[in-house]
This record gives C-alpha cells, structure tokens and sequence, in this order.
C-alpha cells in the first residue's frame, strides 16, 4: 500500500526548489542596488584596432644571415627600433623586453623579441650587447626594407623612425595589434601579454 502523501512536506520541497531558482536573481539584485560591478579588463597597451597585419620585408641579421620579417609568425613578437649606437631610451626597452617574457615563467617560450637597427652606423655596442639579450634578434636593413617595416608601425604619435622608443606588439598571425610608449610600466606589460597567453589559442 501506498504511504500517504503528507502535504506540508511536499509544500517545503516545492518552496525550497523555488528557493534554489531564486537565489541568483535575487544575489544578482542585490549586487546590482549595492553598486557592486565586475572590474572591467584594461590592457596597460595601446590596442590598434583594427590590428593591422604587417607586410613582410627582407631584414639581415647581424651575422649577416637574411631573414624575412614573416619568420616571426606562430609567436607573439616584442619589436624595438633603435639606432645602431643603443643610447639610455633603447636599453631600458630592451631590458624591460628581457624581464617581461623572463617574468612568463614556462609561457616564455612563446614569446620572442626583435631590435631593428634603424642605420647602418657603427655596430660595437651591438656585437657586444647581444650577449646580454639571449634569444633578441637584432637585424638591419636595407634601408629601403627597415623604411618600409619602421611605416608599418606608424601610429598617430608618429612613425619609430621618430626616436618614439616604443615597444610593438605582433601576435602569432603577425597583425601589430599593441604599442607602449617609452615610459611603459613593465608590471602592466608583463600582465597584458600573461592575459594574452592565457586567452590565446595561437602561439
């Protein structure tokens, strides 16, 4: 024989399912009047938008070795301009580069970084800073080449043939999509490419 049905506790299981549904509505209401809203995300970069896919160019490595700018695809790319003679602006970026995919822990690897020489001057302190940046690819021109490279990071403030001291961000598919200025905080590029690397499904 079937028990019979007792009617106070089948309204508390109706009334606590209700409860169960309610419950987010009523949270998010709640958070709504208190004024409470999720932190938007800000990158610490400049965004291009759209990101603006650079064309490739014939570049030559300080060894002398040709390579095309499109050999950097399948890997985020921090890219520095400088003359030959790296003055005080140029290092700090380069050391800012070095410590920033350093501070990427195992993600490291799937950033690299590039300083174009933007003349064919005197390349001593070059040969003898390589050894400070492992990994960089430092290469030059012809003119011709970093000319047209150098315009495809052109941005309002200027081209970086203008001594800007920006750091350039490429992404995998090589599209410039982000620059910082000279004076970036290393902390807030280190949290945008951490972001990137987290989100990106390439590179």
């Amino acid at each position: 024989m079937t028990p019979p049905v007792n009617p106070s506790r089948s309204r508390r299981k109706l009334l606590l399912i209700a409860a169960l549904f309610a419950l987010p509505m009523l949270v998010a209401y709640a958070l709504y009047y208190s004024g409470w809203r999720p932190e938007a995300v800000h990158p610490h970069g400049e965004l291009v938008q759209p990101a603006r896919p650079v064309a490739d160019a014939a570049l030559v490595l300080l060894d002398g070795k040709p390579m095309r700018f499109s050999e950097l695809r399948g890997k985020w790319t921090l890219v520095t301009f400088s003359a030959a003679e790296c003055l005080s602006p140029c290092e700090r970026n380069l050391v800012k580069v070095r410590q920033v995919i350093a501070a990427q822990g195992k993600e490291a690897e799937r950033i690299q970084s590039m300083l174009i020489v933007k003349d064919a001057g005197t390349r001593d302190w070059l040969n003898y800073a390589i050894k400070d940046y492992p990994g960089m690819r430092i290469v030059t021109g012809p003119a011709d080449a970093v000319t047209a490279l150098a315009r495809e990071f052109t941005l309002p403030a200027g081209s970086p043939l203008d001594n800007l001291n920006r750091i350039y961000l490429v992404d995998p598919l090589g599209n410039f999509m982000m620059s910082y200025p000279a004076d970036a905080d290393p902390t807030g590029m280190r949290k945008d490419l951490a972001r990137l690397l987290r989100i990106s499904q390439i590179g």
